[in-house]
């Protein structure tokens, strides 16, 4: 699998769990000798003014924070055209689904997944979207941009026991047939960390389910990453994901 990363992301960028240190060493001490690497390059801002308001760029530059936050954009774009024709991964942070169109917090800056589907969206290269968060919490700032755009259905899973879960993933993903499919992809729910839910196995279910639908609707499926913080089995988690996609 084809896995868009940057040196870039292994730095501090800023006091929070998303950004802490060790956090994507452990993910690539597990994957990297499984998957080819890709380097991730910033989104323009044409491509994040699609997603974002002119103010909320600023309101990031300010902060110092708009080039780590573009270069997981970009990386986000390049993720999902690469799904378009074979399941792909971003190993990108900051995270995006709680960045709104001109707003943003729970460690996120710009929303990469809206940004990703916006340009292509833009570009011509999809009719319809589908994305699966499965993150521990709600990704209201994905619903927030892309929400009213019609092209876009966003499903942020709500069952409370890990049978009910992987059911209701599968119910959506049948009720919805799509171009391409993006996980917004938390492993936060996993028993081992902050939502004491999932366990490893179901990631792996999770990626598969995913691939069955996009072969099924003869479309394309990626991951990006959102939370996971546990980096003593995040590796694990996200191995299981990624394996569950080319799993079909």
């Amino acid at each position: 699998m084809k896995v868009v990363f940057h040196d870039d992301f292994y730095k501090v960028y800023t006091t929070d769990p998303a950004a802490s240190a060790g956090r994507m060493e452990a993910i690539m001490a597990v994957i990297e000798s499984h998957v080819d690497i890709l380097t991730a390059r910033p989104a323009k801002q044409k491509d994040i003014l699609k997603a974002h308001t002119q103010a909320h760029i600023e309101n990031i530059r300010r902060a110092g924070l708009y080039n780590i936050a573009a270069l997981a954009a970009g990386g986000a774009i390049q993720t999902a055209v690469l799904g378009l024709d074979e399941p792909a991964f971003g190993l990108i942070r900051p995270p995006g689904h709680h960045a709104s169109r001109d707003s943003a917090w729970g460690f996120c800056y710009f929303n990469n997944m809206a940004i990703a589907l916006q340009a292509l969206k833009h570009h011509g290269q999809l009719k319809s979207a589908y994305v699966l968060d499965i993150d521990l919490h709600y990704g209201d700032g994905t619903v927030n941009i892309l929400g009213s755009k019609g092209y876009a259905m966003v499903h942020n899973v709500a069952a409370t026991d890990r049978r009910s879960y992987l059911t209701e993933i599968e119910e959506g993903l049948r009720e919805h047939p799509v171009d391409l499919i993006g996980i917004s992809a938390g492993f936060d729910h996993h028993r081992d960390d902050w939502g004491s839910l999932l366990w490893t196995e179901d990631y792996f279910q999770i990626g598969k389910l995913v691939k069955v639908a996009a072969d099924r609707n003869g479309g394309g499926c990626f991951g990006l990453l959102e939370g996971g913080y546990n980096h003593a089995i995040l590796g694990d988690n996200v191995m299981a994901l990624m394996n569950g996609l080319i799993e079909c």
